[in-house]
């Protein structure tokens, strides 16, 4: 490390330690960039290539940790939660979670006991799947091999959730997807819970047309961060909706396959089966 690394990794040092300081005044970009004695522009680049994110999302993430521990105590209320993260109401609260968390702020410090999730068992042409869904969309879409291990799985990942043995529309809507009815896709939504850097990655997949790869390199250089190929890996590996998000569209750059969620053997399968189809419509 040169002197400018030092002097740059020091300051960025400084400045995630003013953040968590002071995350309840809520400090604006300049405010820290001066703490720092940065121009504004400077340091969000500077930020972002050190941290990973931007001043504004670390921000946000260390006001959640705060807000989250506030909830699991189970006496505050959701304005004393506003009021102790520095945050102006209620009404930003409920933002902060449901941008990063995925869900609200009643519904995390209730344990999920509010969120329903519908789920139900199908077949598909790459083998049986489940899938959930609530109110808001898909949540979980998996290929399985046991159904009673994949519902204790998806229970673990919405703990104290409601769940119900039911296919609603909404996962009636994701299932044609199988059955080339492409003209439901606009009517599939997703209900998705994860860190802002996956969820970025998770809808930069959704952009890879069927029929088409891409390298995780080339995902990483979408998202505006060139260098975090390994960490766009990890993101796709916790990708919870199959085939939907297509991370089986993903490989190396190299030309290998790559590994995959649910079996390398499905996913050259299911890329086989996607450029078949291709070819077929274009004729």
């Amino acid at each position: 490390m040169n002197e400018q690394q030092k002097l740059d990794y020091n300051r960025i040092a400084e400045a995630i330690e003013f953040i968590r300081n002071n995350f309840k005044e809520q400090p604006n970009l300049d405010e820290v960039a001066s703490k720092v004695h940065l121009s504004p522009f400077h340091f969000q680049r500077l930020f972002s290539e050190w941290a990973g994110t931007t001043p504004k999302k670390f921000l946000q993430y260390i006001s959640l940790g705060h807000a989250k521990k506030l909830l699991k105590g189970q006496q505050a209320t959701l304005f004393d939660t506003a009021h102790e993260t520095g945050l102006s109401g209620t009404g930003r609260l409920h933002d902060l979670f449901v941008n990063i968390e995925g869900m609200t702020p009643a519904e995390y410090k209730n344990g999920g006991t509010k969120l329903s999730i519908n789920y139900s068992f199908a077949e598909s042409p790459f083998g049986n799947l489940m899938v959930a869904s609530t109110s808001k969309g898909i949540c979980h879409m998996a290929f399985i091999d046991d159904e009673t291990k994949a519902l204790i799985e998806l229970k673990a990942k919405f703990l104290n959730a409601n769940f119900q043995q039911k296919l609603d529309l909404i996962q009636q809507n994701a299932l044609f997807i199988f059955q080339n009815d492409w003209s439901k896709l606009a009517e599939i939504k997703l209900h998705l819970k994860g860190t802002d850097f996956q969820l970025k990655v998770w809808e930069t997949l959704l952009k890879v047309p069927m029929g088409k790869l891409s390298t995780y390199g080339d995902i990483a250089r979408q998202i505006g961060n060139s260098n975090a190929s390994r960490a766009v890996g990890t993101a796709i590996g916790n990708n919870p909706v199959a085939f939907l998000i297509p991370c089986h569209r993903v490989i190396q750059s190299t030309g290998a396959l790559g590994g995959y969620k649910w079996g390398g053997t499905r996913k050259t399968a299911i890329i086989g089966w996607e450029g078949a189809k291709t070819d077929t419509s274009q004729l």
